[in-house]
């Protein structure tokens, strides 16, 4: 089959974040022919260039959303009116009383509550109308990036801001939030502009896959708007979630504007998706709150390669019993100030203890917090030395890999007996992952994902308490024969859910799944003429021989076949009339090596 594979920010870029898990997905499934629809984020991606590419990737398009485009056209008075109407549709479903709030779910109809629910209805058709509304515009007139920009789109903000029934928040905006606002939606809405949506382009792909929310979801939802195409949306982080984490010092105006718009969008991307892939449970719980229907949910983990752990696996016994690891990106969400007051609590027990911090700071937010523990390490541990005529030493090290002495993470984990996390926020613990293909024992704080991730082959104390994680190191680091059966359990577990052999398998059942439920969207025919409605099921799209090969197919946009005469006696039909030999495509792919190139 012909996967429409829609990314921002990652693959094929060579800097991408969900860059490795992707092209591992591509690679797995080669048996399938993937065109790959790419968002960037900074010019930075773009200059870095792309990860080269399989032979199954035929043709890869890219878009960036940090460049403003203007495609030249200017609107009339008919196109300025139209936009005018869908955009302030769609900044009234945004200013009115957010999803979970007072316009939230409710009870049964005829209640107050049942009227919330009714509402919160209205209010998702009333923004899906107006995202389509103004999608329809950018394809039939143009000009809507400068119509985003336009002072129309503010003054309507202002409007819906203004208007009775908008919520709190939303009156309480200032001239500088609606321009922020109107800024950032202008942005998430550039790919309603894109000329991706034909029928050679998307439209001729058999199912489109992106690989996270937000931006990177509209142009399979487009797709699905114009040309019918089925929808899979993969999620290992809610946008929404992410947004609530990293807007902190806006104004609660934008957080709220903003985050209804993100909320919004997920709800009409899960209401149009015919299957949503959540990478663990509490994604899986963020997305039932943003309306998911749980039919839809197929919790599939990340996959990830246990090689470069196999070593380390298979012999535990090499470990320092008495170090303590923590590998992971260095920023406040980590939380490195709990460990270290924690560890000072674990040398009052275990003086001989050491802690090694493997990581590197990401920004400069990151080089400021790195810089402070390492200050706290050296005030709460005196540099200490074995005898009066040795160099002293601080017990607790900061070092980063690919030097001599860790080459590689596998190598951090495998020079400890113990693991531990300490983070106050997490999504999917990869990192915790790791150390269980490496059969380490680990001690971890309940947040995202831990739980689910290392199930019953670890330790999980509250965050932000470092006793108890003081407390749970301890208990490890005394019972050697304990922490060997947690190990053994834990590289156990991640083997059986969590390796790239078991992604790959997963994926490929759900596309056959959602093709073998999807009506064909291109009027096949038989050797007589008749129309086979179901021609194209998820079996003609295995390697193999399947039907007649002298199936007649009639692309779609061609003009519909008439009546045809059912065959007399002695016609014969030579096997089954409900496949074809191979995939329908509307166009041939376009090589990528010329942006692989790049």
């Amino acid at each position: 089959m012909r996967i429409g594979l829609l990314t921002e920010g990652g693959y094929p870029y060579v800097s991408g974040e969900a860059g490795l898990w992707c092209d591992r997905l591509v690679r797995g499934l080669e048996q399938h022919e993937f065109d790959v629809y790419a968002l960037s984020r900074t010019e930075r991606e773009e200059a870095e260039g792309w990860v080269p590419l399989p032979p199954q990737v035929g043709r890869v398009r890219t878009a960036p959303l940090w460049e403003t485009t203007d495609d030249g056209a200017v609107h009339g008075r008919r196109a300025r009116r139209r936009f005018a109407e869908c955009y302030g549709e769609l900044a009234t479903a945004l200013c009115t009383a957010a999803p979970g709030g007072p316009g939230g779910p409710g009870g049964p109809a005829g209640s107050p509550e049942g009227l919330a629910e009714g509402q919160s209805a209205l209010e998702a058709d009333r923004f899906a109308n107006a995202l389509y509304g103004l999608a329809e515009l950018a394809r039939d007139e143009g000009g809507l990036p400068a119509a985003l920009r336009s002072e129309t789109a503010v003054r309507a903000l202002e409007r819906a801001c203004r208007a009775p029934g908008a919520h709190r928040s939303a009156r309480e905006a200032r001239v500088p939030d609606l321009l922020t606002v109107a800024a950032r939606l202008e942005r998430a809405l550039r790919p309603l502009s894109l000329d991706w949506y034909e029928d050679d382009d998307l439209g001729s792909v058999d199912l489109c896959h992106a690989t996270s929310g937000g931006t990177a979801v509209l142009p399979g939802l487009l797709a699905r708007h114009f040309c019918d195409v089925p929808l899979l949306v993969t999620e290992y982080g809610v946008r929404l979630r992410a947004h609530y984490l990293t807007e902190p010092d806006s104004s609660p105006a934008i957080r709220s504007l903003l985050a209804s718009f993100h909320g919004r969008l997920a709800a009409e991307t899960y209401r149009r998706a015919a299957v949503i892939t959540p990478g663990n449970t509490h994604a899986r719980r963020w997305q039932e709150r943003c309306g998911a229907d749980r039919a839809k949910l197929r919790t599939v983990h990340p996959g990830m390669d246990a090689a470069p752990f196999a070593e380390a696996g298979e012999s535990p016994e090499c470990a320092d019993p008495r170090t303590l690891v923590w590998v992971g990106r260095v920023e406040p969400a980590k939380d490195l100030v709990s460990l270290l007051h924690a560890f000072a609590e674990i040398r009052r027990a275990e003086p001989a203890a050491r802690l090694r911090i493997v990581g590197s700071p990401f920004g400069a937010e990151g080089a400021a917090y790195l810089a402070h523990c390492k200050g706290l390490a050296a005030q709460l541990f005196p540099d200490e030395a074995d005898g009066p005529h040795a160099v002293g030493r601080n017990p607790v090290s900061f070092e980063e890999t690919g030097g001599p002495e860790l080459p590689s993470r596998a190598d951090a984990y495998a020079s400890g007996a113990l693991v531990v996390l300490s983070s106050v926020v997490e999504g999917f613990p990869s990192g915790l992952v790791e150390a269980m293909f490496c059969g380490r024992a680990t001690v971890s704080t309940d947040v995202g994902a831990v739980v689910e991730a290392i199930g019953g082959t670890g330790l999980v104390v509250p965050p932000r308490n470092p006793r108890a994680l003081a407390e749970a190191c301890v208990a490890l680091l005394r019972d050697p024969e304990r922490r060997e059966r947690l190990g053994a359990a834990a590289r156990a577990r991640a083997l059986e859910l969590f390796t790239v052999e078991q992604n790959i398998t997963a994926f490929h059942g759900i596309y056959l799944e959602i093709l073998s439920r999807t009506p064909v969207r291109r009027v096949v025919l038989d050797d007589t003429g008749a129309p086979l409605p179901f021609a194209v099921p998820a079996e003609a799209h295995v390697p193999g021989r399947w039907s007649d090969p002298t199936a007649r197919i009639a692309a779609k946009g061609g003009t519909s076949p008439g009546p045809s005469p059912s065959p007399g006696p002695g016609a014969v039909r030579s096997g089954p009339g409900w496949a074809t030999d191979g995939p329908v495509r509307a166009a041939a792919p376009v090589s990528a090596t010329e942006g692989a190139a790049r």
